[in-house]
């Protein structure tokens, strides 16, 4: 960081959704794994303890493009996973390294984005079964504790396809007296797994005191905007809108199961998720029509799940009317040697000048 630059005090969430939509950049497992610094499958974000460096550029790189919030990457990093790669003991220093880590990302920057928190499903809630709510939950407090005390501004608990479990993470941040963002990830049955539409899940998450609710993940921007447009009509709260950047379909409507027809060559189990996705991935010309589209529907915090990378949220963060740090670097085809216009392209040097 420039010892020159003084940040300033990060206006809270409250005061940004007033202001305008709040855009937050998410996907770090995907963008991480891309870059060689975690392991697809089990998806767990050591990236946080062996390469901090790179993760720290990763921020750094998503509130260049404009996302105003860094979301510590401990998606994932809950007792659970930790336990499936024999490091439970890694799981508090894993756990409040990412939160420091992300503080410190913010500091470089004269408007300091916020530093959230993150928790996420869990794989063993099962509705009905009191045992795995209670071994979920105690995740959930531990997790959070540890956000809180490293000083989170919010925490975001997301990628629930389950109402129960979304509800009780969100107990757990309440309690703790932190601005909560909770969203769902709906699955293509079109309700969520213990048989709650997403409207009626989001506006219960509302009653619970949840500050923003809404989606994330599974969904491709076509297929969200349908229960998107459910839930503002729903809730009072502000919206979100997170979807990954894959072009999911009626027939598709999550990720999970995208065809590929033309591919020459398949993935080793013949899916396109999560290995082969890259056929599928819109450009940011459909991911900044999705962002209109979403804040004239109403939404008013938005971006982008397992698929992000920082030249799509700059793209949403520009249709927005912005010009975050990489705008610099924005796109202009009038200097391309082939499809530009600008006269420098043609012109011939001064015969003085050779």
């Amino acid at each position: 960081m420039d010892s020159r630059i003084t940040p300033s005090p990060a206006r809270d969430l409250q005061t940004r959704l007033e202001a305008g939509p709040v855009l937050c950049a998410e996907g770090y497992l995907f963008e991480l794994e891309r870059r060689g610094y975690l392991q697809a499958g089990a998806f767990i974000p050591e990236v946080v303890l062996e390469h901090p460096d790179a993760l720290a550029q990763v921020h750094r790189e998503f509130v260049r493009a404009g996302s105003d919030i860094i979301e510590a990457f401990t998606y994932y990093g809950h007792r659970e996973k930790l336990r499936l790669i024999g490091k439970e003991d890694q799981l508090e220093p894993l756990n409040r390294q990412a939160v420091q880590l992300a503080h410190g990302v913010a500091a470089e920057f004269v408007d300091r984005p916020l530093v959230a928190g993150n928790l996420s499903n869990t794989n063993i809630y099962v509705p009905a079964d009191r045992d795995a709510a209670a071994q979920a939950r105690a995740m959930f407090e531990e997790q959070a504790r540890w956000a809180a005390d490293e000083g989170a501004d919010l925490i975001i608990a997301e990628t629930f396809y389950e109402a129960g479990e979304a509800r009780l993470a969100l107990e757990v941040i309440v309690e703790l007296g932190l601005p909560a963002v909770i969203t769902l990830a709906l699955p293509a049955q079109g309700t969520l797994l213990d048989d709650i539409t997403i409207e009626d899940a989001c506006a219960a998450l509302e009653d619970d005191g949840a500050d923003v609710v809404g989606l994330n993940c599974f969904r491709g921007p076509t297929t969200t905007l349908p229960p998107l447009r459910r839930i503002l009509n729903r809730v009072s709260v502000p919206v979100a809108a997170l979807p990954v950047p894959y072009r999911t379909t009626d027939d598709h409507p999550t990720y999970f199961d995208l065809p590929d027809p033309d591919a020459t060559a398949t993935a080793p189990d013949g899916q396109a998720f999560p290995l082969a996705l890259e056929p599928k991935l819109c450009t940011r010309f459909e991911v900044a029509a999705f962002a209109r589209t979403a804040v004239d529907l109403g939404v008013r915090y938005l971006g982008l799940c397992c698929g992000a990378s920082p030249h799509l949220i700059r793209s949403m963060a520009e249709e927005l009317g912005r010009t975050p740090p990489a705008s610099r670097y924005s796109p202009d085809d009038s200097r391309h040697s082939a499809l530009g216009a600008d006269p420098r392209l043609t012109a011939q040097p001064d015969p003085g000048q050779r």
